[in-house]
């Protein structure tokens, strides 16, 4: 089990990014949570496996309606009694 912290750039704001996300992340069984920030990016974090966490991220990656240019990801400490993955509303 690993946690990441994803900050993502590119086309993610306004075209439906946290929904898909939340949406692969229940998917592939992950926990967390995604937001959009005030610099147009969207940060992350993911909890699950390595292989769980990939198909996150493929998903992601394989919309039509966004594009992430860059993404910088650092692994974190994992919250052992997290349940869910939700949308955090700025």
């Amino acid at each position: 089990m690993i946690r990441q912290h994803l900050i993502f750039f590119g086309i993610v704001q306004g075209v439906g990014f946290r929904w898909r996300a939340m949406q692969a992340a229940k998917l592939y069984c992950c926990t967390g949570w995604v937001r959009n920030d005030y610099d147009g990016s969207v940060t992350m974090e993911l909890q699950g496996t390595r292989p769980q966490i990939d198909k996150v991220l493929l998903a992601l990656r394989s919309s039509r309606y966004t594009r992430i240019d860059r993404v910088v990801d650092w692994e974190i400490p994992i919250i052992p009694d997290e349940r869910g993955f939700q949308v955090d509303y700025v």
